[in-house]
């Protein structure tokens, strides 16, 4: 579980530099951004639910 969210954090911020470095990809980098905060937040509710 916790290898699936790293890889994915990994890929989202990834497309989030690339969107940044080419020009004319800003909808990427926002797109990375926006999923990267979405996995960050599923995998602290799921965390913390699992813990009790």
């Amino acid at each position: 579980m916790w290898t699936l969210l790293i890889i994915l954090l990994i890929v989202w911020l990834g497309l989030s530099i690339l969107g940044f470095v080419v020009k004319g990809l800003v909808w990427l980098a926002v797109l990375g951004i926006v999923l990267f905060l979405a996995t960050l937040v599923i995998g602290l509710i799921r965390g913390a639910r699992n813990r009790t």
